[in-house]
């Protein structure tokens, strides 16, 4: 939403002009002073917070002394800045507008005191600029245009058009350049994307461009290789700065991590900030692709010196991390939160909001076996996805073997359409649909009407050879019932608010029944087994131990080892031991606590009767609150505010409902809980609006091929929503490398 300029007969909004727009103080005293100086009545009524929150002047308002920056981004006031630039007549001279900011007639009294600060003000203003001026560091106090000689006007506006150029080449996610294999100095064998686009600038008649390449020769390169990777990276860092700003001024956040991403340069893996910004909207932002090596403790002391050197952030302001990878970047991650755990105990590891508990936890289990079981199912969802015409195929294998039962046959026909790995139950879909799957492979493969292309068959026989083995069906089978005991479970915690918070209750109960199962794991493993072996049965799959196991066997001539007991000895027990501890390390106690907590929605608080003990879990954030001292009488006054209310009103049921409501603001207490919980990643976000960033991180790595990903076009392309300022830009690269010189 645009920003619109306070201040009487200004009709400046930020969406038509490039100047700053400043919020009104929270303190008082220069809250009091700004609302009197703009002369509006009905702005006294209002406290500094409303006005901090809903209410901005512009720069034109401001002597330039007042104005300065703290970085190439960012344009602040100084702490003692006084708008004393108004417009208080213009309305006059047309009698019949309508002037809807009301300006306030003063007394002899109020004008001479007016008159007595502007002078204080004009003094310090005078002292300011003499300071200014004498630092040694030479910046300029402001950046009025008429102080600039015309060689200098006419850099700005050509830096200016070649940001415009690369603005464009990121939103449109558009090759930078193609290069040869054999060229050792990386430049464009072709004319490269950025060329072209300035000099199709230049037939548009931008005069500042032709000026500079009117005399330059056609087989020339306008714009060298590593100035140009200049213009990205200023580009990049003023991106990065607009969004760690909404972050800072939020205070509270989570890290989220992707998949490893591949670029010319090597891996990098995706990092995400998810926060509650000022409008009270959840969001989850890319920030930046970060370089992934070494060992683990060296990656946790990189990911925590970028958050808190280099994007300005503490993390003691860190609520939570989620890292959404699987197999052994999986366990490496997971050592890597541990560390930051150590450090800063309330950033509590959950699982992605975006990946159910199940899925979560098989991805993280550091057993080979297990990690081929994940990695066929996802090459065996990408193959269907791939052509209508392979699900039609794999429909017909599903109706075949289940001619006896045609209900299930639909059912596993309609969840085979869905992502197989979104869903809570994929493990006993993948059970049901074994069979089927490997007669479908087996007929793409065998492809006896040339249906199928040799990338199809090939990859039907990939998966084929998986899936006949009997170390991936009783792999499959002893997944699907040892997390049945943590579907339910998960499934909850992706669920209502009210699901959460009785899922967090329940954690005693699923950790009893897991300890249950290994207490009794003889029993439980002697069925497992045997499912596992009828499966393959059916499916004419040997029972055998692994072929690797045997190999290694060989060599120690040690006893023969039956099947049963081998999978029982390197599968099934580790698989419970490993969800066992992962469900206890996910779900901690300062996890469980913050989860819990969810009994400040009304909707929660309705449904326990009003009957909730917030006091006993606040501990977990009482340094966080604004007023942790008032906090049980205001957790008591929200309660009897909901228990009382009119029939007519209606209970919030999420936290951004909640948020959103009106009368949150008179509950400071309960209004930063609900933000901190809200940036919880292993809550959904509520919206489509906070998955925005993964969305199109995924979109980006689908279209662009690996030789022509940029990190610095990526984060232009993801983040194409946020306001690009050129005027910024040129700044800041000005500022940045000052010695490159352009005649």
């Amino acid at each position: 939403m645009p920003n619109f300029c306070a201040a009487p007969n200004c009709t400046r909004k930020s969406t038509q002009s490039d100047l700053a727009f400043f919020r009104f103080p929270r303190d008082p005293e220069r809250c009091r002073l700004w609302v009197e100086n703009c002369r509006r009545a009905d702005l006294e009524e209002k406290t500094p917070d409303q006005l901090n929150k809903h209410y901005r002047l512009c720069a034109k308002h401001f002597e330039p002394a007042m104005i300065c920056k703290t970085s190439p981004y960012r344009t602040v006031l100084r702490d003692t800045a006084i708008p004393t630039i108004f417009d208080l007549t213009s309305h006059l001279s047309n009698p019949h507008s309508r002037h809807r900011k009301r300006i306030k007639v003063l007394t002899d009294e109020e004008v001479r005191k007016i008159k007595e600060r502007r002078l204080e003000s004009s003094i310090e203003q005078l002292l300011a600029k003499k300071d200014k001026n004498d630092s040694q560091d030479g910046m300029e106090t402001n950046d009025d245009v008429p102080q600039l000689t015309p060689h200098q006007r006419e850099l700005r506006e050509f830096l200016r058009s070649l940001f415009e150029v690369i603005v464009l080449i990121g939103k449109q996610s558009f090759p930078l350049s193609l290069h040869s294999e054999d060229d050792q100095d990386s430049h464009p064998v072709i004319m490269s994307t950025f060329q072209a686009l300035l000099e199709n600038r230049i037939n548009a008649g931008d005069k500042f461009l032709r000026g500079k390449f009117e005399a330059t020769a056609v087989n020339e390169e306008y714009w060298p290789a590593t100035q140009q990777r200049k213009l990205l990276e200023v580009c990049e860092r003023y991106v990065r700065e607009e969004l760690l700003q909404e972050v800072r001024e939020s205070r509270f956040f989570s890290l989220v991590t992707g998949e490893l991403v591949e670029f010319s340069e090597g891996q990098h893996i995706p990092v995400f900030l998810r926060f509650v910004d000022q409008t009270n909207t959840l969001r989850e932002e890319f920030i930046e692709f970060l370089s992934f090596e070494g060992e683990e403790l060296s990656t946790a002391d990189k990911l925590e010196s970028h958050v808190t050197k280099q994007w300005g952030l503490s993390m003691e302001h860190c609520r939570g991390q989620a890292h959404a990878v699987s197999g052994v970047l999986g366990s490496r991650m997971k050592a890597i939160a541990t560390q930051l755990m150590e450090r800063y105990p309330m950033a509590v590891n959950t699982p992605c909001s975006t990946c159910a508990l199940n899925v979560h936890l098989a991805n993280s289990m550091p057993l080979t076996g297990v990690q081929v079981v994940m990695s066929v199912l996802k090459k065996a969802d990408s193959f269907f996805k791939a052509s209508p015409l392979l699900q039609v195929e794999l429909d017909g294998a599903i109706s075949i073997l289940f001619q006896d039962n045609v209900e299930k046959g639909n059912d596993l026909k309609e969840s085979c359409r869905a992502t197989w790995m979104d869903l809570h139950n994929v493990f006993e879909m993948a059970v049901d649909l074994l069979e089927p799957l490997l007669l479908c492979m087996d007929s793409v493969h065998d492809n006896e009407d040339l249906k199928w292309n040799d990338e199809i068959t090939s990859n039907a026989y990939t998966i084929s050879e998986a899936l006949a083995d009997f170390e991936f069906v009783v792999t499959l089978v002893v997944l699907k019932n040892a997390l049945s005991f943590t579907r339910a479970f998960g499934k909850n915690l992706q669920g209502e608010t009210l699901d959460v918070f009785f899922a967090a209750s329940s954690l005693t109960a699923v950790l009893h029944s897991l300890h249950e199962v290994i207490d009794n794991i003889e029993v439980y493993h002697e069925f497992w087994f045997e499912e596992a072996v009828n499966l393959a049965t059916a499916m004419e799959i040997p029972v055998k131990v692994p072929r690797l196991f045997l190999r290694k066997q060989q060599a120690m001539e040690s006893v023969e080892i039956q099947a049963e007991s081998f999978f029982k000895e390197y599968l099934t027990l580790p698989v419970m031991d490993y969800i066992i501890q992962e469900v206890k390390d996910i779900f901690s106690e300062n996890h469980l606590k913050a989860l819990k907590c969810l009994s400040l929605v009304p909707a929660v608080m309705g449904q326990m009767k009003f009957n909730t003990s917030e006091e006993a879990h606040a501990d977990v954030f009482r340094s966080d609150l604004p007023q942790p001292d008032t906090l049980p009488a205001e957790l008591h006054c929200w309660r009897i505010k909901w228990k009382h209310r009119g029939k007519e009103v209606s209970l919030p049921c999420t936290i951004h409902e909640t948020l959103h409501h009106s009368d949150v603001k008179f509950f400071p207490n309960v209004n930063a809980f609900l933000k901190i919980l809200a940036s919880l990643p292993v809550l959904k976000l509520g919206s489509d609006q906070g998955e925005i960033g993964q969305k199109r991180l995924q979109a980006y790595l689908l279209d662009t091929p690996v030789s022509h990903r940029s990190k610095n076009l990526a984060v232009l392309n993801i983040n194409y929503h946020i306001k690009m300022d050129l005027e910024e830009m040129v700044e800041c690269y000005i500022k940045s490398y000052p010695e490159d010189e352009i005649d």
